[in-house]
């Protein structure tokens, strides 16, 4: 079994989900006593968030470079960033260590492709739905990605950072998110991925009218390939 590098904190929530999807995988696999060998580079997100905002990228470059080689000197051997946001930055990370990095659209994008969807619904931070890293990486596997419109982003944003990765999970927000999601389908999405790691939170299939495809789980679906692979 590979040992991963996950790259966490991003916020605590989500990485508490991935370690659970991720061990719960490999025991379905190798049997009941099995978990998975891992090491967990958690941030403290409140500092993530605000270079984030500051549109600091530069720092926030830094620290994902800073981790990612600490993870290789600590021994892993792939790197699992937990986090769509912070995918901005996932080529410096490619190009400071030889590990391989488990992008995470790619399991998306795959699934997508297995429902037979070609146009594609994205939600998540205002980053990931306003700059190109995200749907740019989903398009070289032939999708084309619809966002909301800006009022809807923006409610997606901040339900996110005020409350999703505090653990707060509102019935007012499902509804609100509910209603993108409809919105999105009528614009011609044939599924919706929730390109936020605290989406799955919040929202689940019975709140959409057509399929939802959470970034975290196959994410982690796919890291627990990784691990068990040849």
């Amino acid at each position: 079994m590979k040992q991963l590098g996950l790259i966490g904190g991003m916020s605590w929530e989500s990485s508490a989900h991935y370690y659970r999807l991720i061990n719960e995988g490999v025991r379905a696999v190798r049997g009941a006593t099995t978990s998975a060998r891992c090491i967990l580079w958690s941030f403290d997100f409140s500092e993530i968030a605000a270079l984030q905002h500051a549109g600091d990228w530069d720092a926030l470059s830094a620290r994902m470079v800073e981790a990612a080689t600490a993870l290789e000197r600590a021994g892993a051997q792939a790197l699992v960033l937990c986090t769509n946001t912070m995918h901005r930055l996932a080529p410096d990370i490619q190009a400071a260590t030889p590990l391989p990095l488990l992008h995470i659209a790619d399991p998306a994008a795959r699934a997508a492709l297995s429902l037979g969807a070609r146009r594609v619904g994205l939600i998540g931070t205002g980053f990931t739905m306003e700059q190109p890293f995200l749907r740019d990486r989903l398009a070289t596997h032939g999708l084309e990605v619809i966002t909301p419109e800006a009022p809807d982003r923006a409610e997606i944003h901040r339900i996110i950072y005020d409350e999703l990765i505090a653990g707060i999970v509102s019935p007012a927000s499902r509804a609100s998110y509910r209603a993108i999601l409809h919105r999105l389908a009528a614009q011609g999405a044939e599924a919706i991925i929730l390109g936020c790691t605290e989406i799955m939170l919040l929202v689940d299939e019975s709140d959409s009218p057509v399929p939802l495809l959470d970034t975290t789980a196959l994410h982690a679906a796919a890291a627990v390939e990784l691990a068990l692979g040849d």
